[in-house]
């Protein structure tokens, strides 16, 4: 939809099929994580509405892309709650996930076919991947890897999309695919949480600085650990 008139369509955004999203949100309450078995972020609590983008900021090693995998389930967190449903995520992380030996197409109808979400034309033509769907993976270029990769979320079917460090590899015109993709996913009640050093063309997206939440360590009041005093 448009920003200024919901009511009219934006130009904008790629004409996708209806997703059938089921609109749910993710609240994150009192949380700690850790790389190492060392806390890294504490005290981490915001929530992400339908319909948001929340943009995850810091210098490198302050523990963003540790925050998203546990946000993800990947790893559990020494403190705090996370609030979504595991079926609800589609985390997209450094690794494109492709297979090297099938097609573009066949990398997308697999997971396609995993989450129950019909054919992958149209997230082929929404990151300009029609013209390689018979290539296979793994003669692709990095940007293009990177298109495919990031087209996995638009064949997921999943509303809470987490994502790092997504523009990787991508040249200006890729960028503007992706944009329009999460612009897409936002206005069909989807929600991004997106740790990214670049500025991305998304209205209203707001923006998480964890600088402040880079834990402390036990001398100066932060959470210790079992792993720290084997090390000291």
């Amino acid at each position: 939809m448009n920003p200024a008139d919901p009511t009219v369509p934006d130009p904008t955004v790629p004409d996708l099929p209806a997703t059938g999203l089921t609109v749910t949100g993710l609240t994150v309450t009192g949380l700690t994580v850790s790389r190492g078995g060392i806390p890294v972020l504490e005290g981490i609590g915001f929530t992400l509405a339908p319909g948001r983008a929340l943009v995850l900021r810091g210098p490198n090693g302050i523990g963003k892309t540790t925050l998203l995998r546990t946000l993800a389930g990947l790893q559990p967190p020494l403190a705090g709650a996370v609030s979504v449903p595991a079926e609800a995520i589609a985390y997209s992380g450094h690794a494109d996930g492709l297979k090297a030996t099938l097609t573009v197409a066949e990398n997308l109808g697999f997971w396609a076919a995993i989450h129950g979400t019909g054919g992958p034309g149209a997230a082929l033509e929404a990151m300009n991947l029609a013209a390689l769907r018979d290539r296979p993976a793994g003669a692709l270029s990095a940007g293009q890897k990177r298109r495919l990769g990031l087209a996995r979320l638009l064949v997921s079917g999943r509303p809470v999309w987490m994502l790092d460090e997504p523009t990787v590899s991508l040249d200006a015109a890729s960028v503007g695919l992706f944009e329009r993709a999460v612009r897409a996913h936002l206005a069909g009640g989807g929600s991004a949480l997106i740790a990214t050093h670049v500025e991305l063309g998304i209205a209203g997206a707001e923006v998480l600085d964890l600088a402040p939440f880079k834990a402390r360590p036990p001398a100066a009041g932060g959470r210790g650990h079992p792993f720290d005093e084997a090390f000291a």
